[in-house]
């Protein structure tokens, strides 16, 4: 079963659906992993009733980065805000479906880190924006 999630994860870092900027995005946010350079971008456009409407993301890194960004943009859209803030850890896990260290854990969950601070409207992601 690894290796089915495997191929899903070099799928979506070798032929990403949703990189690129939005312009104009009624949220955006950046930030990276000290730890081994990643970098995300996350634009999003919201409408008037709250709904995640378009999202991308934009940066480099490891396929694991790269792949739960594009999964986690693909699973916001047509989404509440509100849903969207709810999302943690365990949803990102699930969306790659293998096990990961310390390290790749990280990497995963940048993503979250990154939409999370944005939708929240923080000037800084934070650790624990990911739990």
């Amino acid at each position: 079963m690894d290796d089915l999630y495997r191929e899903v994860i070099i799928e979506h870092y070798k032929n990403p659906s949703y990189r690129g900027h939005l312009d104009p995005h009624d949220i955006s946010f950046a930030d990276n992993n000290p730890l081994c350079g990643d970098h995300i971008q996350v634009d999003l456009r919201v409408d008037n009733n709250g709904i995640v409407t378009d999202a991308r993301f934009d940066g480099h890194g490891c396929a694991i980065s790269q792949a739960s960004a594009d999964l986690l943009m693909e699973t916001i859209i047509g989404k509440p805000v509100e849903e969207v803030k709810q999302l943690n850890k365990q949803d990102v896990l699930d969306m790659l479906g293998i096990d990961l260290g310390p390290v790749r854990l990280k990497c995963a969950l940048l993503s979250l880190k990154v939409l999370k601070a944005g939708v929240y409207g923080l000037g800084e992601a934070s650790d624990s924006l990911v739990e």
